[in-house]
């Protein structure tokens, strides 16, 4: 019999472990409240950013939790459990790039304390730290990086290997004495673009305890520029049949110049300026418009993706697994 579609959504706890829609202002959290999400994960600007532009970000969002009864910081993996219990929205503080730390790794200590739980090692091109995946040479990770990752792991911060090479992420898996993650990467076997991944960095991951987070950003799925439900849910279904359901979670990345949330003047300037900064190359980020998988256009309608789950077979314990319980398991192992 299959399950009660509302109920089993209402019930789960459901994550999304990637959401640069959240990057510059708080006023689209009430479309993960109404998708009925438990926990996000809000992108600290970290492409060109500062240490100073950083800290600004970590006091807005701690200001808005101590302001707001619906939201909470999350510091350890008990309180998304207290999220879902109170009805409060959890914040993870994810960052997508490693410049705020100036070039420093004693700067992570103070990071952690206002909040910092996640780091993605490099946003597609070069960093101190290593290579990006849009680069043409892969050199692994710096001196620096190794120095990086050693004290992700001594304060518990999850080390990301979303957009980065795939040596560099090989290495950061050698290096790393804690479970790293893909928070939001695809699946080349299903869409072979540079930006996803293939099956070797997937199975190193699992390895290491990880989870990858399957991505709504329409050029990542298939090659239409409108991207159905199931053709999303054909990554879930790859990166389970080949590495295990333990090891799938989400990370849309909804987006600011998304469809139908920017419009399109805006959305395409927006473009310009990241092709502009070197951090988007044109194979893997088609110009804009970008139309979310249909049913999950935004996160408002993420009880779609349940339905879609449940449809294509998926039994009632694995949708709760990549709705949130994955990521959950791996919060536990790292953060306590």
């Amino acid at each position: 019999m299959s399950p009660d579609v509302e109920k089993l959504h209402a019930d789960a706890i459901v994550i999304d472990a990637t959401c640069p829609l959240l990057s510059e202002e708080p006023k689209h959290l009430a479309l993960y409240r109404q998708g009925g999400f438990t926990a996000v994960a809000p992108t600290v600007p970290a492409k060109s950013s500062t240490s100073a532009d950083a800290i600004l970000k970590f006091a807005m969002w701690r200001k808005l939790c101590r302001e707001r009864d619906d939201l909470m910081m999350v510091l350890r993996a008990d309180d998304i459990v207290e999220a879902k219990r109170s009805g409060k929205l959890g914040l993870i503080m994810h960052f997508q790039g490693t410049e705020p730390l100036d070039r420093s790794v004693d700067i992570l200590e103070a990071y952690h304390a206002l909040g910092l739980r996640v780091v993605q090692l490099t946003y597609n091109k070069r960093c101190h730290v290593g290579d990006g995946c849009e680069e043409e040479v892969d050199g692994g990770l710096s001196r620096f990086g190794k120095a990086v990752v050693r004290r992700l792991n001594e304060l518990n911060i999850i080390v990301d290997v979303a957009h980065t090479g795939v040596r560099t992420s090989f290495d950061a898996i050698e290096h790393s004495s804690a479970p790293v993650i893909l928070s939001h990467a695809n699946a080349r076997g299903v869409h072979s673009v540079p930006r996803n991944a293939g099956d070797d960095l997937y199975k190193a991951i699992a390895a290491s305890g990880g989870v990858i987070g399957v991505v709504g950003f329409p050029a990542f799925v298939a090659k239409t520029t409108r991207p159905t439900l199931d053709q999303f849910i054909d990554h879930i279904a790859y990166i389970a049949e080949h590495i295990g359901i333990d090891h799938v979670g989400l990370g849309i990345d909804y987006y600011a110049g998304q469809a139908p949330i920017c419009p399109d003047d805006v959305a395409l300037a927006l473009y310009e300026r990241q092709v502009a900064a070197g951090n988007w190359t044109g194979e893997s980020y088609p110009p804009p418009p970008y139309y979310y998988p249909q049913g999950i256009e935004t996160p408002a309608t993420m009880q779609a993706l349940t339905a879609g789950l449940v449809k294509r077979g998926f039994h009632e314990a694995e949708i709760r697994k990549i709705l949130g319980e994955n990521w959950l398991r791996v919060y536990r192992a790292v953060w306590g």
